[in-house]
């Protein structure tokens, strides 16, 4: 029989089936990435057949994010003290099974209920993916592997929205939007029996406790943090969501004094605190959350610059970002492999200058096309941006993690992931600001710029007065920019349903102009969008001169240290 320590390379024993194991990781990762984006498309389609209201959909979608987030810090934990391989595949079947429930879901609740516990296996089973492939590949093949992972992850972030908008046009079996939560059913299934006999069993060195009270404590402090951020625009921003943001600094100061206390008293705290001396761990963090800030506004600005403001179709929006897919896999695993570790920070440094130029030149186009833009303008800024994205990116979990020892690796991944997704929730809740802030007074701009035509329309085409004309604009406007003020962009306002406006001989040419204005005031708002996220990525720049200036080259923990740590699979 051979076992993990069968192979080896540059002395240090390696799991043969690590190769295997990585595409069984790789998948599960690509699996929770994907449900990130992919409900957003089949939402209406979720509303419509399921009768459910707004603040239901708005649960369907946020529920997953918010239990996933509070679950990561404590899903690494769990993979460090029980075993890595046993807490993925419970979290690959829970996540599996609530997939199924999800897909099969008849009422509202049942759809809310599921997606939260999506939510919550997803939180178990990904941090165990950076941390099995941490102790499972050499350090040399760790770049490869890490660089594999990031692939993945921008290609599932982007091709959501195309995988999203097939599915739910295809209709396959007649199963309308069920489809995006059942195909992860055979997958998962799949993933269980492989997994099961390629991943190898690792856990930390020394027995290890689970820390309750700073579960608790995180998990307070997270949700009084995380949860306004979530939902601030669709609940108006009440005053309590403030509070419970700034309240959630104490509670984590307290979890922090509860960590210290924790590891005098046992050695045993849900998170090594020790890690943040690490200047990789801690200044890689600060980058990675800075930059996930400005990927988090992008992401949901550009969906709404594509799908609302361009009318375009979720698969016609989806396959649009393949230039940037294409930038990123050309960068993913050169800047990993080839770039970082030769050139260390300069080179992400490099990649920030690239993405600043995609954007700059993003804001160029958006500005001169406005609601005439098309998918081959937009291609160049596209690509630009995914080159930038891939070189800075995809090299940041392997440069948090380098000097991490070996039994805290699941620790360490569930706090990378909890700071990505916290970036996520600041760029999102930037939104609100950044993007919806200004989209009334672009959308009055864009309807004051096409009046004149407008009532030249009117009267020429509508047989209308200039004095109705004059009123005919004027409703119109009023109608344009309260519904940019919206929280449901799907729900009509009272002014923009007066007979005024719905006449058979004015409607046409409303709808027209409608098109006109929505296109060049969502454009305004991404521009202004594009503006702060050249900002952040500046900042990112300056920052990542806190990082080391090359990647440490030898293992944190030598395999000597932890020959006890791994149980090899069974060939």
């Amino acid at each position: 029989m051979k076992t993990a320590a069968d192979t080896s390379v540059d002395g240090a024993s390696v799991d043969p089936k690590r190769w295997a194991a990585l595409l069984v990781l790789l998948v599960a990762a690509f699996m929770d990435l994907l449900d990130g984006t992919i409900a957003n498309v089949a939402a209406p389609s979720m509303q419509r057949e399921l009768g459910a209201g707004y603040s239901a959909i708005q649960w369907i979608l946020v529920g997953y994010q918010l239990a996933f987030a509070l679950l990561l810090i404590l899903g690494g934990r769990l993979g460090d003290i029980f075993g890595r391989k046993k807490v993925f595949l419970l979290g690959v079947a829970g996540f599996t099974l609530t997939s199924l429930t999800a897909g099969i879901a008849q009422e509202p609740w049942q759809l809310v209920v599921s997606r939260v516990l999506q939510g919550a296996f997803a939180g178990v089973m990904v941090p165990q993916v950076l941390s099995i492939i941490h102790v499972t590949f050499s350090k040399k093949e760790r770049g490869t592997a890490f660089a594999l992972h990031g692939l993945v992850g921008g290609l599932a972030a982007t091709l959501g929205l195309a995988i999203g908008g097939l599915l739910v046009q295809w209709n396959l079996f007649d199963l309308s939007w069920r489809t995006i939560f059942l195909i992860n059913v055979p997958i998962g299934i799949l993933g269980l029996i492989y997994g099961s006999k390629v991943i190898t069993e690792s856990k930390a060195p020394q027995a290890l406790r689970l820390d309750t009270i700073g579960v608790v404590l995180a998990t307070v402090g997270l949700v009084m943090l995380v949860y306004p951020l979530l939902q601030g625009r669709e609940l108006g921003w009440p005053t309590w969501g403030y509070v419970s943001m700034v309240l959630s600094l104490p509670v984590l100061v307290l979890f922090v004094m509860w960590q210290r206390r924790k590891t005098g008293k046992d050695g045993s705290p849900l998170v090594e605190l020790g890690l943040f001396r690490t200047r990789s761990f801690s200044s890689g963090l600060g980058v990675n959350l800075i930059f996930y800030v400005g990927m988090g506004m992008f992401t949901i600005g550009w969906t709404l610059y594509m799908q609302i403001g361009q009318g375009w179709s979720p698969m016609r929006a989806g396959l649009t970002s393949l230039p940037f897919c294409v930038g990123a896999f050309l960068t993913a695993t050169t800047s990993v492999m080839i770039l970082v570790p030769k050139f260390g920070r300069k080179a992400m440094q490099v990649g920030a200058l690239v993405l600043i130029a995609g954007l700059g030149l993003y804001i160029w186009v958006a500005g001169e096309k406005g609601a005439d833009v098309t998918t081959w303008h937009i291609a160049g800024p596209l690509f630009l941006i995914g080159l930038g994205f891939g070189t800075v990116a995809t090299p940041l979990p392997l440069i948090v993690t380098s000097e991490v020892p070996h039994k805290d690796a699941g620790s360490a991944s569930g706090l990378v992931n909890t700071n990505t997704q916290l970036g996520f929730a600041i760029g999102g809740a930037l939104v609100s600001v950044v993007f919806f802030g200004g989209l009334v007074g672009h959308t009055g701009a864009s309807v004051d710029d096409q009046a004149p035509r407008l009532r030249q329309e009117l009267v020429a085409s509508a047989g209308v007065t200039p004095g109705e004309a004059d009123s005919i604009t004027q409703a119109y406007r009023d109608c344009a920019t309260e519904r940019a003020g919206q929280k449901d962009v799907a729900e009509v306002p009272p002014s923009c349903a007066t007979p005024q406006l719905t006449d058979e001989r004015v409607a046409p040419i409303l709808a027209k102009h409608g098109e006109e204005t929505t296109g060049v005031s969502f454009a305004a708002s991404f521009q202004t969008l594009l503006t702060v996220f050249i900002g952040i990525t500046v900042v990112v720049f300056f920052v990542m001169f806190a990082m080391p200036q090359r990647l440490r080259q030898e293992d944190p923990e030598e395999d000597s240290s932890d020959s006890g740590e791994a149980t090899p699979a069974s060939a």
